[in-house]
């Protein structure tokens, strides 16, 4: 994945000059705050090599970049304040550190600076990134207010949840992946195959974290495993599991899944029970086929590109490492 951690390295150095202003320090310290935190800068990175994978420029992607960065911390600051969590990567939340009405007035900040940033490129450019990002961003909230109110339903469906799981997670990377190839001045199929690969790669990643989640190891993921089976998240694992379940199964399902449990029950016996039918009914096998449909498909579109055959052999490995990883 050369070009990808090219592009992860590239940002790291961009990110170390500071790109927003000091004054007012109130407004703008949870900004740096949040973005000094860290993480893996994916999105930035594959906005990047997409650029290059098209026949651009890697530091063309820079500023885009940076937007998509600046976005994404603003989607996570404002998780945090619904979920009223405290800590973000090992550190005190922004809202934790310094208040509720500042992190709200600094994330509506955030958003605004990304397209500040996206207009830094030639007019034409501009638009089209402008286009592609405001449709993702729309989908992205429509995607979490649809996660929200999957928790209090008995009514949704596998096609919901992958509906669901394409807005909140899938859009984003297939649009940091689309927005490479529009600096770098791809037609529309080119840009058409990039973005179905991202979409469609985003929600085997998802699938996988869904596994992981209930499945995986505590010591490789970095936290309690059956985190979802505590929040009542309508996961395709949870969803298989009553399409194949007995009546008796299903009925047990829905009262542990129930917003206030039957009886007695700890969170840990909670998750046991969930975990035992989700064995008994081979989910996670179930759940693994599809992943691995759509990471097939995925790569169908990385095929169809005309790039040089080493990019998509970079493309397919990548893939792999998002959907088979273990943490």
């Amino acid at each position: 994945m050369k070009i990808i951690n090219e592009s992860i390295l590239e940002f790291e150095n961009y990110l170390i000059t500071d790109h927003l202003p000091a004054s007012p320090a109130p407004l703008y310290e949870p900004i740096k705050y949040i973005i000094g935190l860290g993480g893996k800068r994916v999105r930035p990175a594959l906005l990047m090599a997409f650029c290059a994978y098209a026949g651009g420029q890697m530091k063309a992607g820079l500023d885009a970049g940076f937007a998509v960065e600046i976005f994404h911390n603003f989607t996570l600051l404002h998780d945090d304040i619904m979920d009223n969590a405290e800590t973000r990567r090992g550190q005190a939340t922004v809202h934790k550190k310094y208040d509720i009405n500042s992190a709200i007035l600094s994330g509506d900040s955030m958003a605004f600076i990304a397209y500040q940033y996206l207009l830094k490129y030639d007019p034409a450019i501009s638009i089209e990134l402008i286009k592609v990002f405001s449709k993702m961003a729309i989908e992205l909230c429509e995607g979490q207010r649809l996660d929200m109110d999957f928790e209090q339903s008995d009514e949704v469906t596998i096609p919901d949840y992958l509906h669901m799981i394409t807005y909140k997670t899938s859009v984003l990377l297939a649009t940091c992946m689309q927005m490479g190839a529009i600096i770098a001045g791809a037609d529309i199929a080119h840009q058409k195959h990039v973005y179905e690969f991202g979409k469609n790669i985003g929600i085997a990643f998802q699938i996988q974290d869904d596994i992981l989640d209930t499945f995986g190891d505590a010591n490789l993921i970095g936290k309690k495993s059956g985190g979802d089976i505590s929040q009542n998240k309508k996961t395709y694992l949870y969803l298989k599991a009553l399409e194949l379940s007995t009546e008796h199964q299903k009925e047990e399902l829905r009262n542990l899944y129930a917003t206030n449990s039957i009886g007695n029950i700890d969170e840990e016996e909670k998750i046991s029970k969930v975990r035992k039918i989700f064995n008994t009914l081979v989910v996670e096998e179930y759940a693994n086929q599809l992943k691995e449909a759509y990471m097939d498909l995925a790569i169908s579109h990385v095929r169809a590109l005309e790039i040089p055959q080493s990019h998509k052999e970079e493309l397919i490995a990548f893939s792999e490492y998002l959907v088979k990883r273990s943490n």
